[in-house]
């Protein structure tokens, strides 16, 4: 159990038969009345954030998240299929639990999957990949301008906007939170 007067930063807990982790607190002792506790907290199972004031005297149930390191191995239409490199145990995870930055990951990478209770919730991906550009026009002389970009499409089909020195078959380091690229790998 947790009270609300002990609320972090990333602490996850169990209310209304939801999962929350906290985003943002504050706690709150005005000169009037009794303090209380202000936070933004996110439902782990939808995403949806909410903000909240809680009694600091509130109990919750502490919420474990298990995060657990798998393999991406291949797709069948709208399941991709995850190992444990413990258990050799194969894992099918439907296509809308996954995410947006999920379009940068490539066969044999290893993701840490996120569950509760035996429930997966989200898959996060490696916070660097490193991909190659399969398609982007050249880039020309002269136009150097501050920062000018260019799309490109990588190995995985993602496309994103990558500097005007980069060629094809270049490979190139992303960062999967942003989706920005970050240099030559």
């Amino acid at each position: 159990m947790i009270t609300a007067g002990d609320f972090r930063n990333g602490v996850t807990f169990e209310m209304d038969g939801s999962v929350y982790s906290i985003i943002e607190f504050q706690h709150v002792k005005p000169g009037k009345g009794a303090a209380f506790v202000r936070t933004k907290i996110r439902n782990v199972m939808t995403g949806a954030v909410t903000e909240k004031t809680f009694n600091p005297n509130d109990k919750y149930p502490t919420a474990y998240v298990e995060r657990k390191e798998m393999e991406y191995l291949y797709s069948d239409g709208d399941l991709y299929y995850f190992m444990d490199s413990e258990t050799f145990e194969q894992t099918p995870i439907n296509a809308n639990i996954l995410g947006d930055n999920f379009k940068f990951v490539k066969e044999n990478m290893v993701c840490k999957v996120l569950s509760y209770k035996g429930t997966v919730f989200g898959v996060e991906p490696p916070n660097f990949v490193e991909l190659q550009v399969t398609k982007t026009d050249p880039g020309f002389k002269g136009d150097t301008a501050t920062n000018a970009t260019k799309p490109a499409t990588l190995e995985t089909g993602a496309e994103i906007k990558v500097p005007l020195f980069i060629d094809e078959g270049e490979m190139i380091r992303i960062d999967t939170r942003t989706g920005e690229y970050m240099e030559r790998a």
